[in-house]
């Protein structure tokens, strides 16, 4: 019984970073993550001040549960990644899609502050 306890406790340690692009268009900073084999519901997507955190488990379900590797480039199991989103950037207004085993999320650039323009009139009623 102990031995299964620490296997469900390994399972919930991320072991893996996926890859990830982070670059800026007209308007947003764009992170797109490579995360195939994966359904969005199996996805955690966190915000934490300044930072996305992007977590995860991807499943190992179609090997054959005796076999010896000859090479072995694929993760699976739990996974974390946290990126940290420079300032000028609005976190609470991002929006994610998953599409094709990526993970693309944009996050729109602050809103800058309006000014305006405020006329002084001769009008004394108050003072």
């Amino acid at each position: 019984m102990l031995n299964d306890r620490r296997a469900a406790v390994s399972i919930l340690i991320p072991n893996w970073v996926p890859n990830t692009d982070v670059y800026v268009t007209e308007g947003s900073l764009v992170v797109k993550v490579e995360l195939a084999g994966m359904r969005k519901e199996d996805l955690e997507l966190t915000v934490e001040g300044n930072r996305l955190k992007i977590s995860g488990q991807r499943p190992d379900g179609c090997r054959a549960p005796k076999c010896t590797f000859l090479v072995m480039e694929i993760n699976y199991g739990a996974f974390e990644s946290i990126i940290e989103v420079p300032a000028g950037y609005d976190l609470s207004q991002a929006e994610a899609s998953y599409q094709n085993g990526f993970l693309r999320v944009d996050v729109p650039e602050l809103a800058q502050p309006s000014s305006k323009t405020i006329s002084v009139s001769n009008h004394s009623g108050k003072v």
